[in-house]
């Protein structure tokens, strides 16, 4: 038996041609980690959603891994493969680096990057958990999967 939960993070996003304008970014996330056994293992779980990254996408299905070592490496990492609307590919790839002088902020902030096919960047995120307002619901949403 594994777990599952959900995340949202939002935020601005800028992409590398349209220098010094941020346009709005979210990401609605499930994160499943099908077995707990793996999971203690490999501290990877799945993730899937959408990303809405204007004005390249609007609302685009992605996927890829989180993966949560906040102890030993203090790190969260994002990686999602998304398609614009126009059908460019695209990665995005965060990290939240974990201070636990400063675990709220480094907890719910994830500064990311988004990457063309070749491994470019082609723009930078900067994305926020409201634990404020989403808080309850995040923990509502563990559950066994």
């Amino acid at each position: 038996m594994g777990f599952q939960f959900a995340e949202t993070m939002a935020g601005t996003i800028e992409w590398q041609d349209e220098p010094g304008t941020r346009h709005p970014f979210r990401m609605d996330l499930t994160a499943i980690a099908e077995s707990t056994r793996e999971y203690i293992h490999t501290r990877q779980a799945t993730l899937h959603g959408v990303v809405h990254a204007a004005p390249r996408a609007g609302a685009s299905d992605c996927e890829g891994v989180i993966t949560i070592r906040p102890i030993g490496e203090r790190i969260i990492r994002y990686e999602l493969a998304f398609t614009g609307d126009d059908g460019t590919p695209y990665e995005l790839v965060g990290q939240k680096d974990i201070s636990f002088l400063r675990p709220v902020y480094t907890f719910t902030h994830l500064p990311a990057e988004v990457r063309d096919d070749s491994g470019r960047v082609v723009a930078t995120c900067n994305t926020t958990f409201d634990a404020r307002h989403d808080l309850w619901s995040f923990l509502r949403s563990f559950k066994p999967a």
